[in-house]
């Protein structure tokens, strides 16, 4: 996950953007799209830490993203 100008964390799914607020590079959480632009989305957090990373592995039907950061 990169950050933001603003601050915001970056994730990039099949290479769209998500911005999501109050997160940083590593950190791991669910989120859930709260508005959407033509090339960008921006999300709320919904889980936090090991839980999300729980729940997400546990749900059937879903896909876990984990980008990198391009530097």
């Amino acid at each position: 996950m990169e950050t933001s100008k603003r601050g915001d964390g970056i994730a990039r799914v099949k290479g769209f953007v998500i911005f999501v607020p109050n997160t940083k590079p590593g950190d791991k959480v669910k989120v859930k799209i709260t508005r959407v632009g033509r090339s960008y989305a921006v999300a709320e957090i919904t889980q936090e830490g090991a839980e999300a990373s729980q729940e997400s592995a546990e749900e059937a039907g879903t896909e876990e993203f984990e980008e990198e950061s391009e530097e």
